[in-house]
């Protein structure tokens, strides 16, 4: 890991270097024309190219609802994607790709035979590139799409590089909304552009049943009981502020055993082996253990449980995407931002914007109301738990989906005027 993040900083600094010292260069030499959405002939775009190479996997499975998009407005296309080689997985089996195309930023995983292979998929004949620049512009990314010799290439007018009058790569703008909105809204604003959208703003992540069978057999040797009530909780977060304090995820273990004796699965991320065994020194039971895996098979364990809880970090949206209940402890971030979308997914987060302004009681009440039916709580007690959330000012956000939907409606009437202009 510490060789590809100076890889990763070393690449930053050849990158930066371009941005400060050559930008201009490049938008006099390849800066396109700029087309409305409507001169655009649909009926020959029959490839699509998909760039999200240069976030995190959270980052990307909020997009994932773009994917869906396209697929149901070109059932017949080819779509392609662009991901970085350590959350391709994410995409495998999905029913909205065709292709993948593996970007390594690390540069000592590329090998001549890759680099030809990459540079063939690239140069196969894309009608569309889509670049998905809303957290962050890679000139990267840009560059990709440009070489792939797409005859659109679709992507957001923010973010523009310094010295640069435009993001003249692009000869399909979006235009960026600077209201509040949700980061799935901010990937859909861009194929919006080109009247593509989709009532299912979820994320996505196909998981198979033969995948869930042997995550389960895996559980099973670890003395996992089919059958029984389980809970998953990911104790880890790769930045300190966004993590829960371990202390309170073994009381509510603990908690969740003695009342309703649940299952307890522990999941950790790689390096944070210390997280699980201060973990236990809060518990009088031994949970199940998970170390470090895959992508997809921690995806596939998750399905095994009847609910997760995790921090805020990309684990939740894996878990998200893989359509498994989830409680999300939220410190710094907005849940109104960042939060999956669906009354599956419930974010906490306190008025100081803290993690620690989340007690074990809070989240318990939580999963109470996400698993009426497993997690039975007594009417009296269940008062006093939500007179808590009141008393200190912490705002349970189970469903966006109304929102969401009314800032749908009002992109399609910015999307309206922008077609009229």
């Amino acid at each position: 890991m510490q060789n590809v993040a100076k890889k990763q900083s070393l690449w930053n600094r050849i990158e930066q270097y371009i941005k400060i010292n050559h930008m201009r260069y490049l938008e006099r030499k390849y800066g396109r024309d700029v087309i409305k959405p409507a001169l655009v002939n649909y009926g020959d775009v029959n490839n699509i190219l998909v760039l999200r190479q240069h976030d995190q996997l959270g980052d990307f499975l909020l997009s994932t609802p773009v994917l869906r998009a396209l697929r149901e407005h070109f059932p017949k296309a080819r779509i392609g994607v662009v991901v970085r080689d350590y959350f391709a997985d994410t995409v495998e089996k999905s029913p909205f790709v065709d292709e993948i195309l593996i970007f390594h930023e690390d540069g000592k995983k590329w090998t001549l035979r890759k680099l030809r292979a990459f540079w063939k998929q690239l140069r196969s004949g894309w009608d569309m590139a889509i670049v998905l620049n809303t957290v962050s512009h890679s000139l990267t990314t840009d560059l990709i799409a440009h070489f792939s010799k797409a005859k659109y290439i679709l992507g957001s007018e923010h973010k523009v590089f310094a010295e640069c009058s435009r993001n003249f790569f692009y000869n399909l703008v979006a235009p960026y909304w600077p209201n509040e909105r949700h980061q799935t809204d901010r990937n859909l604003d861009i194929v919006r552009h080109i009247g593509v959208d989709t009532n299912d703003l979820t994320e996505n992540m196909h998981i198979d049943s033969a995948e869930i069978a042997a995550a389960g057999k895996v559980l099973i040797d670890l003395d996992f009981q089919p059958g029984q009530l389980t809970i998953g909780m990911h104790v880890g977060a790769g930045k300190m502020f966004n993590r829960w304090p371990i202390g309170r995820f073994g009381e509510l273990a603990q908690l969740l055993k003695e009342r309703h004796d649940v299952q307890i699965v522990l999941f950790w991320g790689p390096g944070e082996q210390q997280l699980s065994e201060h973990f236990c020194k809060y518990t009088q039971f031994d949970p199940i253990k998970v170390p470090p895996s895959t992508i997809r098979k921690l995806a596939a364990s998750f399905k095994n449980c009847d609910a997760i809880v995790c921090n805020d970090t990309g684990v939740m949206h894996l878990a998200a995407a893989a359509d498994v209940p989830l409680v999300a402890i939220f410190g710094p971030t907005d849940p109104a931002e960042w939060k999956p979308i669906g009354d599956k997914f419930v974010a906490l987060r306190g008025n100081r914007k803290s993690t620690d302004a989340i007690s074990v009681e809070h989240v318990y009440s939580t999963l109470g109301k996400l698993l009426p039916q497993k997690i039975r709580i007594s009417a009296e007690l269940s008062e006093t738990l939500d007179q808590s959330f009141h008393k200190d000012g912490i705002k349970a956000n189970f469903d966006i989906s109304e929102s969401v939907l009314d800032r749908i409606d009002q992109s399609l009437k910015n999307y309206s005027k922008a077609m009229k202009e």
